[in-house]
């Protein structure tokens, strides 16, 4: 077959939430929502994606943005990434997020790609990706979890028939700083917390998010909760621009004196979904930030633990980061 050219499809470019909703709406599975658009064109040009409608949402202003919300922040779905890496209430308030939009792709792709498309983007395990008939694509088998199969790339957590892991930076950050999801459609507005927005791959192995058929992501909002507390976002990837992550943590933490008061560890690229490391937060919590703490921390990080047969690599990369997540350097 043909690579790098694709098929055709009506394209609407609405200039309004409501007529966008109404056309997805029309369309059901056929339809396909437009971000960024970085993601939808690989998989338009290598034919795997197919979709008789597209909806460009570029031109939907309601969609753009970053709000004071209450000392929170509302993100619309389409601001850039390079806007969120920037902006002033953002590096105020949740450096993490900042940070976390910085170490997507390159400026290039920054600067066009959306905080939505890099949420809601699929998954880049090479078998998905190119078109064989894997669990997640319809199929019976996983072939990344094959002795031999390349796969060094892939969860060493929650691996469940499918071992693909979820690409996005940004995830991890938004997980950990609580934020919420909100989802519009013909049945009307949806919150969603962002440790539940990822789809696991026991509920459906064929989402990576619970985004349905004519639902479209709105924005992002993050609470006040944790404005202003000790960041940290971190991200090994095999090149220091453009890459996906091997591993990520993005931590935040409130201090009371020189203890813990509460925290949040979650990884990235290690599960099909951002991994929240909810046994490291209770040990942290009320300790100091010492070696000690910090070795315990890492251990518990990895205590589930079941690498693939290229990708044990993992499990020292994620104590470690976990561990220098904890110590601040």
């Amino acid at each position: 077959m043909l690579k790098d050219a694709m098929t055709g499809f009506e394209l609407y470019q609405p200039t309004d939430l409501d007529t966008a909703i109404d056309i997805l709406t029309r369309h059901g599975a056929d339809a396909w929502v437009l971000a960024g658009g970085y993601d939808s064109l690989d998989w338009f040009k290598e034919r795997t994606r197919t979709p008789g409608v597209v909806v460009d949402l570029d031109g939907v202003a309601e969609l753009r943005g970053i709000r004071d919300v209450d000392g929170g922040l509302e993100i619309g779905a389409t601001t850039t990434l390079t806007e969120v890496e920037r902006h002033p209430l953002v590096r105020e308030r949740f450096g993490l997020l900042g940070d976390a939009a910085r170490r997507v792709a390159s400026p290039q792709i920054r600067n066009a790609g959306t905080l939505g498309g890099n949420l809601c983007q699929d998954t880049r395990c090479w078998y998905y990706r190119y078109g064989v008939s894997c669990y997640r694509a319809g199929g019976n088998t996983c072939y990344a979890a094959a002795p031999e199969a390349m796969n060094r790339e892939h969860a060493i957590f929650g691996a469940n028939r499918c071992v693909a892991v979820s690409p996005s930076d940004t995830a991890p950050a938004l997980v950990a700083l609580d934020a919420e999801m909100v989802v519009f459609s013909a049945r009307g507005e949806r919150v969603i917390p962002a440790g539940d927005f990822f789809m696991e791959p026991s509920v459906d192995i064929r989402r990576m998010t619970v985004l349905e058929p004519g639902d479209v992501l709105v924005s992002v909002r993050i609470p006040s909760t944790w404005a202003g507390a000790d960041f940290r976002f971190e991200k090994v990837a095999d090149r220091a621009t453009w890459d996906f992550a091997l591993v990520s943590v993005a931590s935040a933490f409130r201090m009371d004196g020189a203890t813990v008061a509460d925290a949040r560890v979650v990884c990235g690229a290690v599960q099909c979904v951002p991994r929240r490391m909810e046994s490291v937060e209770r040990r942290l919590r009320g300790e100091a930030r010492t070696e000690a703490v910090a070795e315990a921390a890492g251990a518990l990080a990895v205590e589930d633990a079941e690498p693939l047969a290229f990708n044990a690599y993992k499990v020292p990369l994620v104590q470690n980061l976990v561990k220098r997540a904890v110590l601040g350097v």
